[in-house]
């Protein structure tokens, strides 16, 4: 099934195991697509090298996968520099499966997985061209200003809710531990 006909897939966490396919789908973007997702024009090799460096820094990684392949990806890159718990974020998605909410499946599941490490902001830059990133930043509420020619994002995350644990359920917990 190619992946223009395909229906059927899932949104997961890429585990290390799934280095070799994330690389593929990043090698297997058109080169609008690569444009969109590095924000200009990279190479096969720094393709390979980036993908090492992901998962080496502990990037989270969630892709839109059907059988064994990646077809989309949402990227969580902390940065440790920023004064607030802060991450940078990215996707990317092929062209056959563009404009059919992937992009804002994985976002909203990126999102999610963010608010959970913790994170109060999420971070985001473009090139002023990217239609479908400035669309899904400003869904999600983004503060979007223009640099260095440049379109960059702010998200403010709000906390996740915290769990109604009542003083039984507690001492139960403690009981079976």
């Amino acid at each position: 099934m190619s992946p223009a006909n395909s229906s059927f897939g899932m949104i997961r966490q890429l585990r290390p195991s799934d280095m070799p396919r994330f690389r593929d789908h990043l090698l297997r973007l058109d080169p609008e697509s690569r444009r969109d997702r590095f924000n200009g024009y990279v190479d096969d090799v720094f393709i390979a090298g980036y993908v090492e460096r992901s998962f080496a820094q502990g990037a989270t990684v969630i892709g839109y996968v059907e059988g064994e392949r990646v077809l989309g990806a949402a990227e969580l890159h902390e940065r440790a520099d920023q004064m607030e718990p802060s991450a940078e974020i990215a996707f990317s998605v092929e062209r056959p499966l563009q404009h059919r909410g992937i992009g804002g499946r994985l976002f909203d599941r990126l999102v999610e997985q963010a608010r959970g490490f913790g994170y109060t902001r999420l971070l985001v830059t473009t090139h002023p061209d990217n239609r479908a990133m400035k669309a899904l930043a400003r869904k999600h509420e983004a503060r979007l200003t223009f640099e260095d020619g440049e379109a960059v994002g702010v998200i403010e995350l709000l906390p996740p809710a915290p769990l109604p644990i009542g003083g039984d359920a507690v001492r139960s917990a403690v009981v079976r531990a």
